[in-house]
């Protein structure tokens, strides 16, 4: 039978950069007796997006924030019109549009089916800290029970 749940969770960021946020995504997952599904990972903001990344080498991290600061770079002088919440707005609206604000992962045996070296990451595009929320919705079959013999 068919079911669906949903569910938030309140990321507190660090400021720019990336935010691994599979650990409570994946026990969310796993407390909802769906064995056979799809979850959609939704983020609430237009200056933060998400991303499906390596998760074992930091470099990886470090090498696409350097990336987007040299494709993207801050505001100030003129360089965007929409200035009025600082020079980091533009461009952390900029990152958020080039990157995935919503993400769709298959979830197979009660687990979503990520590779070996992928995490889910909140990619926090604003130079503060902040508080952001991710909205989690899972359509699925249930887990069979078990029947005696």
């Amino acid at each position: 039978m068919m079911q669906q749940r949903t569910h938030r969770i309140e990321i507190a960021t660090p400021g720019r950069g990336l935010v691994a946020v599979s650990a409570p995504i994946l026990a969310w997952v796993a407390a909802q007796g769906i064995a056979t599904g799809l979850l959609t990972v939704w983020c609430r903001h237009t200056s933060a997006s998400l991303l499906v990344q390596e998760n074992a080498d930091p470099d990886v991290r470090d090498d696409l924030e350097t990336f987007f600061r040299r494709l993207v770079p801050e505001g100030g002088g003129g360089r965007y019109r929409h200035e009025t919440e600082g020079p980091d707005d533009m461009p952390a609206h900029i990152r958020a549009a080039l990157t995935q604000t919503q993400l769709s992962i298959p979830v197979e045996r009660g687990r979503p089916v990520l590779g070996t070296w992928q995490g889910i990451y909140l990619y926090e595009h604003r130079t503060a800290p902040h508080r952001r929320e991710l909205a989690l919705h899972l359509i699925g079959e249930a887990a069979e029970p078990q029947r005696r013999r």
